[in-house]
């Protein structure tokens, strides 16, 4: 199917109408339970169902739209989750050269990756920033808590920036032509990832006795992170028709995603936790910040790639 000049694969396709026939099959179901009786159970999951749309309609942009358009939202939503965690990063007035230049980054960081300027995107950030950040807030004069914010604001960077980051690369990354596309390989990133935290929460609230990370989230539990991780693995051999890779490589990256995932969600679970907040916003109703949506497709991004340019032989 081709709009505007921009062709999009059958597979892709087939997967978009499934996730919003899912979500008008919801919507519907949802509108006529109201009509008989508006609770506010009912209210809050109807919340919840819109900003699921919004999502979806963000995830269509990215893996059905123009390259360009996908690679511009995700370097946006890049911006949305920086300025989040700067915003409850509790830092000094004096470390505002230092934020600016980390929000400076972003488009550079995006453009290098948007070109496949691979090696100056590996090292941009990493060495570049990392030594721009502290000197620019050493000339500011006020060395009090400098080292905490030395430490907080190249984080923020590597969460918000690089990471992500990842997924404009598979834009351009040269791999064998396969009918998905790029569309395909970043649908089989974000189904691998967002199914893997529905798999360990239900597998968690079916099976789960063993707490795994009891300071950091009490609700995760070994038998949810075990079956989480290979009923993904699982999905990524049934997924694998989206990508170039072979049933075992889509399940070796399905196990990886799984892994991987669960580590990002346990990353940020563990700053709101210091910090003590539930979301780090309220962008999307009822689920959230960017940060919250984000936290385990931050760590997935990097690995993903790597697999599939490894896979590829590149």
């Amino acid at each position: 199917m081709t709009i505007a000049g921009h062709s999009i694969p059958e597979e892709i396709l087939w997967i978009l109408a499934v996730i919003f026939g899912v979500l008008l099959s919801c919507s519907a179901i949802i509108y006529l339970l109201r009509q008989r009786r508006d609770t506010s159970l009912l209210k809050e999951i109807h919340l919840r169902v819109w900003s699921w749309w919004r999502i979806a309609i963000g995830v269509a942009v990215v893996i059905a739209g123009p390259p360009w358009m996908g690679a511009l939202l995700i370097a946006y939503i890049s911006f949305v989750a920086m300025r989040e965690m700067f915003s409850i990063g509790q830092l000094r007035g004096a470390d505002r050269a230092g934020i600016f230049a980390a929000y400076l980054a972003i488009p550079v960081q995006y453009f290098l990756a948007w070109h496949f300027y691979f090696e100056q995107f590996l090292y941009f950030i990493p060495m570049a920033m990392f030594i721009v950040i502290p000197v620019l807030l050493v000339l500011n004069g006020r060395m009090n808590q400098i080292g905490r914010s030395m430490s907080i604001i190249p984080a923020i960077l590597m969460l918000t920036a690089y990471m992500p980051s990842h997924m404009v690369l598979l834009y351009r990354l040269p791999v064998q032509p396969h009918p998905a596309g790029a569309g395909g390989l970043l649908i089989f990133l974000i189904m691998l990832t967002a199914f893997n935290d529905v798999f360990q929460f239900t597998w968690g609230k079916l099976l789960g006795k063993h707490k795994i990370l009891p300071y950091v989230s009490p609700n995760k539990t070994w038998e949810g992170f075990v079956g989480g991780i290979l009923t993904t693995s699982c999905l990524g051999m049934i997924l694998s028709f989206l990508t170039p890779l072979l049933w075992w490589q889509a399940c070796i990256t399905g196990f990886v995603v799984g892994l991987t995932g669960f580590l990002g969600d346990s990353i940020i679970s563990a700053i709101k936790r210091d910090l003590r907040l539930k979301d780090t916003d309220d962008l999307i109703p009822g689920h959230g910040g960017a940060m919250d949506r984000l936290d385990s497709i931050l760590i997935t991004a990097p690995f993903y790639f790597y697999l599939i340019k490894y896979f590829a032989g590149i």
